[in-house]
């Protein structure tokens, strides 16, 4: 979408763009009318003055919405010309967050998965220009902001909802390099060989019973000074569930179990992209969980990149495996903070529901830095404990660490225990870090005014993080 800000009045919009006006009927409440030769669509948006950060991010989205629906492909804009509005907002947040936040989230709605899709004779629906009439152009570079943020998170949502047979683990490696193509990002691709010489029998454990052969990608930028922060993401381009085979109902869409990893390719991309002065570290462990004749087994005993020892009682349990031999590679940049993120637990959902991510630290100044980055870009987050208490379901019998606590408590607190079991291996990396149980947000729920599929989460949360994040 092209979007321009101007200054003056919405009246002098040019001929063919469709006015927006937003009045204080009902919330939802959708009109399109026709004044002499002026077409304009109103929007009921409520109370004014109850307008919050979290409301404004979704009436942008309606907005666009409601232009789509009504198959609009010029608007004009103007927040002023509902007073009451403006200065609810103002009353928040400055002109420029305003005006990154309106950007961001009309990129974010504009956004539809049709890759694979053959296009219409009349085209894709969707805005193709808009006009935003503002009484301060200063905005502008505020403006642009908000636009590069969410045409990154609709990257990693194309990277997401890619199916898992065209996104295999060196399909996954090919695109962080495209993603950074052109920026001052060095990438290093780890093959089996590689792993192997290292160690990593956790990750390559979990790629045995696929014939895709898994990969581990690094992603160093160097923007700053200090040391770097790493952000790990969960690259299972595809997940079975292995032996522990998943129901028909969990299967599909498994193959978005790489979001974690998206996220983290597009956040590394765009912190280069928006010349952030911070050093990032990107890890990418990725493979397929497959039931093939070699897959490892219930009961199979892993030797991680750590020295630990694994029994694999679940091999649904995969994608903290993964991470574990990440976290530990990890401690080679010596980081001044490790986050990871991972669509990592059904249990997480159970929990939150979808409108929030879970995270779990033993660092509570990393904890409130998280949930404020998250109340601020959008990506909302909800921390669950990871007390000494839970520690004991992670401890192994027959070796040094059970990947699931097993019996018939198993079902309990599974986002925690998965959090735990990580938590074993980030205790050795001598800085804090955060573990974010994105399943919740993988896809969009109902009310997010967003196209179904993938969400692109956490990108804004990370890029967020990093530019608050000091070293």
């Amino acid at each position: 979408m092209k979007l321009a800000l101007k200054k003056g009045d919405i009246k002098n919009a040019p001929k063919g763009y469709v006015r927006i006006r937003l009045t204080d009927q009902p919330k939802g409440a959708k009109r399109f009318v026709k004044e002499g030769g002026t077409e304009t669509l109103e929007i009921g948006i409520g109370k004014p003055e109850e307008m919050n950060l979290r409301k404004f991010r979704i009436l942008c989205r309606e907005i666009i919405n409601a232009a789509k629906t009504h198959k609009i492909k010029k608007l004009a804009l103007q927040f002023g010309q509902t007073p009451e509005l403006f200065a609810a907002l103002r009353g928040r947040m400055t002109p420029e967050r305003i005006s990154q936040i309106a950007s961001e989230n009309f990129e974010l709605a504009n956004f539809e998965f049709t890759d694979f899709k053959t296009k219409p004779k009349d085209g894709w629906p969707g805005v193709e220009e808009m006009l935003v009439f503002t009484p301060t152009p200063e905005v502008k570079k505020s403006s642009d902001k908000g636009l590069e943020i969410g045409r990154a998170v609709n990257a990693c949502r194309v990277l997401a909802n890619t199916p898992g047979g065209d996104m295999t683990p060196m399909l996954l490696a090919k695109a962080a390099k495209d993603a950074v193509k052109g920026l001052p990002v060095k990438v290093t691709v780890l093959g089996v060989k590689e792993m192997k010489k290292l160690g990593m029998g956790a990750l390559l454990g979990v790629a045995k019973g696929s014939t895709e052969e898994p990969t581990f990608t690094v992603l160093e930028y160097k923007g700053g000074k200090g040391a770097p922060l790493v952000l790990a993401g969960k690259g299972i381009t595809f997940d079975s569930g292995g032996l522990n085979l998943k129901p028909s109902a969990s299967i599909y869409e498994m193959h978005m179990d790489m979001s974690g990893a998206a996220s983290v390719i597009h956040a590394v991309a765009l912190a280069a992209r928006l010349k952030l002065k911070r050093n990032v570290v990107g890890l990418l462990p990725a493979a397929e969980n497959m039931p093939g004749n070699n897959a490892v087994r219930p009961g199979d005993i892993l030797k991680s990149l750590s020295g630990k020892t694994i029994e694999v009682l679940d091999t649904d349990a995969e994608g903290r495996l993964v991470l574990a031999d990440a976290l530990t590679y990890a401690k080679r940049f010596k980081p001044a903070a490790v986050i990871d993120i991972a669509t990592l637990t059904g249990a997480a959902m159970i929990a939150l529901g979808e409108h929030a991510n879970a995270f779990l630290t033993r660092d509570d100044a990393l904890a409130k830095k998280i949930e404020e980055s998250g109340e601020a870009s959008g990506d909302y987050v909800w921390r669950l404990p990871l007390w000494d208490e839970y520690e004991e379901r992670v401890k192994g019998t027959f070796a040094d660490l059970k990947n699931v606590p097993g019996g018939s408590t198993s079902r309990y607190g599974g986002a925690i225990d998965g959090g735990m079991f990580l938590w074993q291996f980030a205790k050795e990396l001598d800085c804090p870090w955060a573990h974010i149980d994105m399943a919740p947000r993988m896809t969009a729920a109902p009310g997010d005014e967003l196209a179904k599929g993938a969400t692109g989460e956490p990108v804004r949360l990370l890029i967020h993080f990093i530019e608050q994040w000091k070293p």
